[in-house]
C-alpha cells in the first residue's frame, strides 16, 4: 500500500481512481485497508477545499416545504398568523427562538440551520 497525502486536485483525482480500482475489496485486507485509508484523506481533502455552506434560515425553510409538498399556509400551525408567515418568509421579519423550535419538532429542520444569521429585506 502506498499512500500519500491529498494536496492537490490531482492528487485527489488520483485517489478517487485508485477507490473506484478498490471499490469491492473485503474489510480487513491490505486492498480494504488502502480504500479505506484513501476515503478519509479524500473526505478530508474535500471537507477543505470544497465547504458546503449551510443554507439561510429561509432557505432551509423553503427546501424541506418544497420536499414535503408544503405552501406558505401550511406554515401557519407552526409560525403563527399568515401575516407572521409572510413576514418572515419573505424576509421582513427574523424567526423567534419559539419559531425556530417549532421548525425543528415539526419540519426536521437542523437546529443549526435556522439559527444563523441572515439579512431582512429593505
Amino acid at each position: 500500500m502506498h499512500v500519500k497525502p491529498i494536496k492537490t486536485i490531482a492528487d485527489h483525482r488520483a485517489a478517487l481512481q485508485r477507490i473506484d480500482e478498490l471499490w469491492d475489496a473485503e474489510p480487513n485486507t491490505p486492498e480494504g485497508d488502502e480504500l479505506d485509508v484513501l476515503a478519509t484523506l479524500v473526505a478530508a481533502f474535500e471537507e477543505a477545499e470544497f465547504p458546503i455552506e449551510t443554507p439561510d434560515p429561509i432557505e432551509a425553510i423553503r427546501f424541506r416545504m418544497d420536499q414535503l409538498g408544503l405552501r406558505d399556509i401550511d406554515l401557519v400551525e407552526i409560525i403563527g398568523y399568515r401575516s407572521r408567515v409572510s413576514e418572515v418568509m419573505s424576509r421582513k421579519r427574523k424567526l423567534s427562538i419559539s419559531m425556530i423550535r417549532r421548525l425543528h419538532t415539526k419540519l426536521n429542520i437542523p437546529a443549526e440551520s435556522l439559527i444563523k444569521d441572515y439579512p431582512l429585506a429593505r
